[in-house]
């Protein structure tokens, strides 16, 4: 199932780039999730497990470094 975001998310990969997750693709319930990100260097498009992104930093919703 792939559920793709109305606003994309910003997200930090585990090697501190920048992007905007766009959608995200359920792998069942004993894998990771895939995300596709859009990254803010060059917009170039990567796929990522769920283990290998953060979301960024929010004061709103009280996500801190």
């Amino acid at each position: 199932m792939i559920h793709q975001f109305h606003t994309p998310i910003p997200v930090l990969t585990e090697k501190g780039e920048e992007g905007y997750a766009i959608y995200v693709e359920s792998q069942g319930m004993f894998e990771n999730d895939v995300w596709c990100v859009a990254l803010c260097e060059g917009g170039i498009i990567r796929h990522y497990n769920t283990s290998q992104l953060r979301i960024h930093k929010n004061a709103t919703f009280e996500i801190k470094e």
